[in-house]
């Protein structure tokens, strides 16, 4: 991060808050199954554990990312992930994972590709997360991280991003859920650490795996505003070359539209009853089209 002396300051605040690993600990399993570069990836953080930026503030993550003094969370993560494809054959940079040294822009580039869960379960500007695999609206604390999801820390009244470390694992004990993470200038070192997942630092998370839907309106990009695009234009609401990934007018038109013909309240924000009767139309829509069906050999 660029902010140096806030980000001593708050790497400081960090580690005093930090909590200690409890021997009653237990690991908590994946709710989905690890990627092979995500086991990569964390192989090649862990063997940085320990290193010390030198008496100048200076990193080899830093120098790497073009910044030698640089302060360094972000940089250590980059670095880590292009190490991974260097070594592996892998192409994780800039499409798994982003490429960053600044406030905020890590957790912006995750939520323009579709993967970033709100530790509250809402995004400003965006609006209120669900699960996709329930539609159940996501609660405070409830998403629990995967390894190789990366999370977000504040400690500033306007929310901006003044951390970063990535997931190892969770685990549990006698006193709640943890995410256990490995993470650079903390103060000055690669250390592990662990947090709780209801720690009020913590922003919310990039995530591996698409698990979250999320409420739309004007001004919103992504890939996930190009999918709601696409689902509109296959039912006949939205001309196919205002496919844009931006939630312009002629998306919000055609949001306002299809409420109103469904008898929802005509708002043009795609929240979760809007989007879910939307996938459910083009579902029944595909089981009834007869051109989706072949018939081989006739009668």
């Amino acid at each position: 991060m660029k902010k140096r002396i806030l980000c001593v300051v708050f790497a400081f605040l960090l580690a005093a808050f930090n909590t200690s690993f409890a021997s009653s600990a237990v690991d908590i399993p994946p709710s989905f199954e690890v990627p092979l570069f995500v086991e990569q990836l964390l192989g090649v953080a862990q063997e940085e554990l320990g290193y010390t930026e030198k008496s100048d503030g200076s990193t080899k993550y830093g120098a790497w990312y073009g910044d030698r003094t640089a302060e360094w969370c972000a940089e250590f993560l980059c670095w880590s992930v292009n190490e991974t494809d260097a070594r592996y054959g892998t192409e994780l940079l800039k499409k798994q994972y982003p490429l960053y040294g600044a406030t905020n822009v890590g957790l912006n580039w995750f939520l323009k590709e579709g993967r970033f869960v709100s530790r509250n379960g809402t995004v400003n500007g965006w609006g209120r997360q669900w699960f996709k695999s329930s539609g159940k609206n996501i609660a405070l604390n409830e998403y629990i991280a995967q390894p190789g999801d990366w999370v977000f820390f504040s400690y500033t009244p306007s929310g901006d991003t003044t951390h970063v470390a990535m997931v190892e694992k969770a685990f549990k004990n006698e006193d709640g859920i943890y995410i256990q993470v490995f993470e650079g200038n903390m103060p000055d070192k690669v250390q592990r650490r662990a947090y709780a997942i209801n720690d009020w630092r913590i922003i919310g998370y990039g995530t591996v795996h698409d698990v979250a839907g999320i409420a739309m309106r004007h001004g919103n990009e992504g890939k996930k505003v190009t999918e709601l695009q696409k689902e509109l234009s296959a039912l006949k609401l939205l001309d196919s070359s205002n496919v844009n990934g931006v939630y312009d007018n002629n998306t919000e038109n055609s949001i306002k539209r299809f409420q109103a013909e469904n008898k929802l309240t005509a708002t043009g924000i795609a929240d979760k009853d809007t989007q879910l009767l939307i996938k459910n139309l083009l579902e029944q829509n595909m089981q009834e089209d007869n051109s989706f069906w072949i018939v081989e050999g006739g009668i």
